[in-house]
C-alpha cells in the first residue's frame, strides 16, 4: 500500500469507511483505550476535531485492547463512555489490533511507513497528510495540544 487511501475501516456503529473519503485531508490517527492513563487524552483530540475540523483535520479513534488489557468494552460500551465523558464527536472505528500478527493492515502500514517500528502503547498518534503519506509518528507522552503547531504547519 502506498497511502492511507487504499485502507477500508469500520466504525464503532460498523459502518465501512473507506479511508478514500479522506483524500485531501489531514488526518490523525490515533489507537485509544479507555481505562489507560493517557485516556485523558480523548479531551484534546476532541479539542483539535473541534478546532480544525473545518479546515480539513480528520481525528480518527482506535480503540485496542492490546496493552495490559485497557479496552476491554463493547463497541456500544466505548461509544457511550467516550461521548459520556469527553464529548467525542470525531469518528471512533471498531476495535482493532495494532502490533503482531493480527494487527489491522492500516496499523502495519503505519508502523512500515514511520519506520517499522511495533506501537508502544496507547494513544501513539500518526499525523498523515493531505496527500495520504505519513508526516509523523508521536510517542503516548505527546500531548493533543502539542500537536497543534503541526498541524498549523500543514493546514
Amino acid at each position: 500500500m502506498s497511502d492511507v487511501y487504499e485502507f477500508k475501516v469500520a466504525t464503532l456503529a460498523g459502518q465501512p469507511l473507506e479511508l478514500k473519503s479522506l483524500e485531501g485531508k489531514l488526518a490523525l490517527i490515533v489507537n485509544t483505550a479507555s481505562e489507560c492513563g493517557f485516556t485523558p487524552q480523548y479531551a484534546g483530540l476532541e479539542a483539535l476535531h473541534r478546532k480544525y475540523s473545518g479546515k480539513g483535520l480528520v481525528v480518527l479513534g482506535f480503540p485496542c485492547n492490546q496493552f495490559g488489557a485497557q479496552e476491554p468494552a463493547s463497541a456500544r460500551e466505548i461509544a457511550a463512555f467516550c461521548e459520556n465523558n469527553y464529548g467525542v464527536s470525531f469518528p471512533m472505528c471498531m476495535k482493532i489490533e495494532v502490533n503482531g500478527t493480527g494487527a489491522h493492515p492500516l496499523y502495519r502500514w503505519l508502523r512500515e511507513v514511520s519506520g517499522g517500528g511495533d506501537i508502544e502503547w496507547n494513544f501513539v498518534k500518526f499525523l498523515v497528510g493531505r496527500d495520504g503519506e505519513l508526516l509523523r509518528r508521536y510517542p503516548p507522552q505527546t500531548k493533543p495540544e502539542d500537536i497543534a503547531a503541526d498541524i498549523d504547519a500543514v493546514l
